[in-house]
């Protein structure tokens, strides 16, 4: 069996999010989408409304895993016999970062392959930084994200 892993901070997930995941089970047999810590951002979802969100939005898929992961990817990729890492690409500037974590997962287990995935091109613009902003303003995000993620995105806009 083939099994992918798509990890994210995912704050929140997005439809780009969904997108590239759809993509990657044409290509796999089961994805495990991972919510991982990164110490560099302050998400505005905890960790269990984020897999609690992306668990809502894909529940009729039975292909699709959802955990929590703390600590290096290649571990986790490691310990769950994965095929390869999945990673979206937007635009070129996504390129340079994903390819140096590419080099380095790889550099840290070579078993390890990395998978780019480009999603349908009105993802492209699409990210969850901007779609948390837009939300902060009072902004329509439906287009953007599943109708859970706008609902918790509204509830977390009028608490502050």
């Amino acid at each position: 069996m083939k099994v992918a892993l798509y990890p994210g901070t995912f704050d929140p997930i997005t439809n780009g999010h969904l997108d590239i995941v759809e993509r990657a089970l044409k290509m796999f047999d089961r994805v495990i989408i991972t919510v991982a810590r990164n110490t560099s951002k302050a998400p505005l979802f905890t960790a269990d409304e984020r897999l609690s969100l992306i668990r809502d939005a894909l529940n009729h898929n039975d292909r699709v895993e959802v955990e929590f992961f703390d600590g290096l990817l290649v571990d986790f990729a490691r310990k769950r016999n994965v095929s390869a890492i999945v990673r979206g690409l937007r635009a070129v500037s996504d390129f340079e970062y994903e390819f140096q974590m590419a080099l380095m997962n790889r550099k840290l287990d070579e078993a390890v392959e990395t998978v780019f995935l480009m999603p349908n091109e009105k993802y492209t613009y699409l990210n969850s930084s901007i779609i948390r902003e837009i939300a902060r303003f009072g902004g329509d995000v439906s287009d953007f994200v599943p109708p859970a993620v706008q609902e918790a995105l509204t509830r977390k806009s009028n608490k502050g």
